[in-house]
C-alpha cells in the first residue's frame, strides 16, 4: 500500500508540474518564482569537467599524463563523432531535441513498470536527468531524488543549449576503470581517439555508461557485447545507420587494445611540478604574497592557496611544455645509476644538464634508481659544495674587483685568522703562485685568502645574485671560500650558476618548462626572458681559461675526453671526503654531478677512484655524440 501511494503522489507531483509548466501566462507569478528557486540550486555558469593534463618533452611528444582519479579528455561539441551521438541517444534519449530535460511519457512508462514490480527498477530518465544527476545529485534510488532530477533538469535546459547539454553528458559519463568520458574510454579501450571507432566500437563503448560495473569490458565483457547488439538495434529504428551498416557491425570483430597511462622519465617530471608551481607562484603573484607575510599563519595561507590553484589548473587540461631531451635523460639517469667500480654501501648522486645555448634543463636526476615523486637529489638535497664554489664566490668575483688575470701572482702559503687556520689537500704547502695553478690545483690557503682580501661581503655580493636559496647571513665568512655554508646549495642551483661562465659573464636563468598552453595551443603562461651581467666578458674569458686547465692539468683530469671543443670544470671535495661535485662545460652543454650519501659519511673509495670526475666524463660524451 506504501509503494502505491508512493508512486501516486509522485504522478500527482509530476502533473502538477508539467500543468504549472505549460500554462504559463496563467501561473506567471509562480513560475517566476520556481524560476528563481531553481537559479539560485543550479549554478550552470561553475560547471567545469576535471580533465587529465599533460607534459610534453623537447620534441612535443606525451611523458607524463597528470590526473588523480578522474582520466578524462574533454571534447567540445563539434569534436564529438556523429555516429558516437547516434549510438547513446538511441540508447538512453530518443526524444532527446523535443523534450525540455525530462520525459513525461517515459517517466510514466517508468512509474508503471516500477508499480507492478513493487520497486524501482526504471527510472525513464532523459540525457538531461543523467546529466544533472552526475553534476549535483546522488545516485540514490528515491521518489525525492527523482523529482528534484526532474527539476533540476528542467532548468538545466532554460540555461544551455541542447548541444551544450549533450556536450558536457558525453564529456561526464563513467566507462568503470577509473575513465571518464568517451574519448578518454577510446584510448582506454581501443588506444585510438573516438573519431576513429567503426559503429560496433563506438556501440560497444556506448554500452558500458548504463550500467558501468555490470558492462566493465574487462570483467563481464559478453554482456558488453549483448548490450553493444541491443544498441545496434535501437540505432536501425532510429534510423541512425542502415540494413547494411547494422549487419556490418553485428559481424565486426571488436578486440580490446588496452592503453596505458603515459608516465615516463620520473626525474625529470617529478621537477616540472616543482618548477610549474614556482611559475605559477610568480605568474600569479603568490610567490610575492608569500615573501611579504605579516606572519607564519599568512604565509602558510598564501602558500596553500598556491598549492590549490596549482591543484585547479592540472585538472583544467592543461600542456606543460617542456625542454627534455629524452636520450639525454636516458643516458645522464644510466650513468648516474651505474656509477661504474662503486660497491659503496648507501652511494648516491644526482645530476643536472643545461642546453646553456637555449637556457634550457634538458636532463635531471633525482637518485640513483629514483621513483617518480621520491626526494629529488637533484634539487632538494643541500649539500656542501667544497671547493666548486670557488670560481662563483672567489676566483671570479676577486678577478672582477682588482683586474688581474690568470698570470697574477698570489699568496698560497699558510694561512691563519682569528683561529681558522685552512689547509691543502694533502697537507701541502705552497708559496707564490700564478693565479691559475692555484686554481687548478685547487689550493685551499689561496682561495681563502683571496677572499679575505676583497672580504666575504664582497664575494657574497656576486653569490647572492645566483638561485642559490638557503644562502644566510651567518655564511658570510672566510670558510664559504671552501663550501663551508650553514644549509649548502643543490646540484641544480650549481649548475644553473655555472652557466654564466659559458654566457659571456651573463646569467640567463635556465629552466626546464618552455611554456604552458591549454589544450588548444593558446599560450597560458612563461618564463619570462631575463638575463643578468654577473662580470665582464674579460673576466670571464679568464675563468673559462682557468676552468680549461682544471681538466688538461688540473684536480679534473679524470674528466677529459677527446672533443674539437671547449672543456671545463671544477671538482669539489668537503671536509671527511663526504661530498664529491664536478661542474663543468663543453661547447654547448654545462652539467653539474655530485656524489656522496643520503646521510653524510665518508666517501673515501669514490674519491680514490674518481667516480665524479669519471661519471661526468661519461655523461658529457654521450652529449657530445
Amino acid at each position: 500500500m506504501r509503494g502505491f501511494l508512493g508512486f501516486s503522489f509522485t504522478l500527482i507531483l509530476i502533473g502538477l508540474f508539467s500543468f504549472i509548466f505549460m500554462e504559463t501566462t496563467e501561473e506567471f507569478y509562480q513560475l517566476k518564482t520556481l524560476h528563481e528557486v531553481l537559479d539560485e540550486a543550479v549554478e550552470v555558469s561553475t560547471i567545469q569537467l576535471p580533465e587529465k593534463s599533460i607534459i610534453t618533452d623537447s620534441n612535443g611528444n606525451v611523458v607524463s599524463e597528470i590526473y588523480a582519479v578522474e582520466n578524462r579528455i574533454n571534447l567540445s561539441y563539434e569534436e564529438i563523432p556523429q555516429t558516437v551521438i547516434d549510438a547513446l541517444l538511441s540508447a538512453e534519449d530518443q526524444s532527446f531535441f523535443d523534450h525540455k530535460g525530462f520525459d513525461i511519457k517515459g517517466i510514466s512508462r517508468a512509474l508503471l513498470i516500477n508499480l507492478e514490480s513493487q520497486s524501482i527498477e526504471q527510472g525513464g530518465s532523459t540525457v538531461t536527468q543523467q546529466l544533472i544527476r552526475n553534476l549535483y545529485l546522488t545516485h540514490d534510488q528515491s521518489y525525492e531524488r527523482k523529482l528534484s532530477e526532474i527539476l533540476y533538469a528542467y532548468q538545466l535546459e532554460r540555461e544551455l543549449t541542447k548541444e551544450e547539454i549533450l556536450e558536457l553528458y558525453i564529456n561526464i559519463i563513467y566507462f568503470q576503470n577509473g575513465v571518464y568520458g568517451f574519448e578518454a574510454a577510446s584510448l582506454f579501450y581501443f588506444n585510438k581517439f573516438a573519431k576513429e571507432l567503426n559503429v560496433a566500437e563506438t556501440a560497444f563503448l556506448a554500452a558500458i555508461p548504463n550500467n558501468p560495473t555490470l558492462y566493465n569490458p574487462l570483467k563481464n565483457e559478453e554482456l558488453t557485447h549483448k548490450r553493444k547488439e541491443w544498441i545496434l538495434d535501437k540505432m536501425l529504428e532510429t534510423g541512425s545507420i542502415d540494413e547494411d551498416d547494422y549487419s556490418i557491425a553485428l559481424e565486426e570483430h571488436i578486440e580490446l587494445n588496452l592503453g596505458s597511462r603515459v608516465d615516463i622519465y620520473p626525474d625529470y617530471v617529478t621537477y616540472i611540478h616543482t618548477e610549474f608551481e614556482q611559475l605559477i607562484g610568480l605568474r600569479e603573484g603568490y610567490t610575492k604574497r608569500i615573501e611579504h607575510a605579516r606572519d607564519a599563519e599568512e604565509k602558510k595561507t598564501h602558500q596553500r592557496d598556491l598549492k590549490e590553484r596549482v591543484e585547479e589548473l592540472l585538472t583544467s587540461g592543461i600542456v606543460i611544455e617542456t625542454a627534455l631531451q629524452p636520450t639525454a635523460q636516458k643516458s645522464t639517469v644510466d650513468a648516474v645509476n651505474a656509477i661504474k667500480g662503486s660497491n659503496i654501501q648507501g652511494l648516491q648522486g644526482a645530476s643536472v644538464v643545461i642546453d646553456h645555448a637555449k637556457n634550457e634543463i634538458i636532463a635531471i636526476t633525482g637518485g640513483r634508481n629514483y621513483q617518480k615523486f621520491d626526494f629529488h637529489r637533484g634539487y632538494q638535497a643541500y649539500r656542501q659544495p667544497g671547493s666548486a664554489i670557488k670560481p662563483l664566490l672567489v676566483f671570479a668575483p676577486y678577478i672582477e674587483e682588482t683586474g688581474t688575470n690568470s698570470r697574477t701572482v698570489i699568496d698560497a702559503s699558510p694561512f691563519s685568522r682569528n683561529g681558522y687556520n685552512p689547509r691543502n689537500a694533502g697537507g701541502g704547502v705552497y708559496g707564490n703562485v700564478p693565479m691559475e695553478t692555484a686554481f687548478k690545483h685547487s689550493y685551499n690557503t689561496a682561495a681563502v685568502r683571496l677572499l679575505d682580501t676583497m672580504s666575504p661581503p664582497t664575494g657574497f655580493s656576486y653569490l647572492n645574485e645566483f638561485e642559490f636559496d638557503r644562502l644566510v647571513e651567518q655564511d658570510l665568512n672566510l670558510p664559504a671560500a671552501l663550501g663551508g655554508l650553514t644549509h649548502g646549495v643543490t646540484v641544480l642551483e650549481m649548475t644553473l650558476a655555472y652557466t654564466t661562465f659559458s654566457n659571456e659573464g651573463k646569467y640567463t636563468f635556465p629552466r626546464g618548462i618552455r611554456q604552458v598552453t591549454d589544450k588548444e595551443g593558446n599560450l597560458l603562461y612563461r618564463w619570462p626572458d631575463k638575463e643578468k651581467r654577473m662580470w665582464s666578458e674579460e673576466t670571464n674569458q679568464i675563468m673559462q681559461q682557468m676552468l680549461s686547465l682544471a681538466i688538461t692539468e688540473g684536480t679534473g683530469r679524470n674528466a677529459a675526453f677527446s672533443t674539437s671543443g671547449y672543456l671545463g670544470g671544477k671538482t669539489g671535495t668537503t671536509n671527511k671526503v663526504h661530498d664529491l661535485w664536478f661542474v663543468g662545460a663543453s661547447n654547448r652543454y654545462t652539467t653539474g654531478l655530485w656524489l656522496g650519501k643520503d646521510q653524510p659519511a665518508s666517501i673515501t673509495s669514490a674519491s680514490s677512484q674518481h667516480l665524479h670526475t669519471k661519471t661526468w666524463r661519461e655523461i658529457m660524451m654521450k652529449l657530445d655524440h
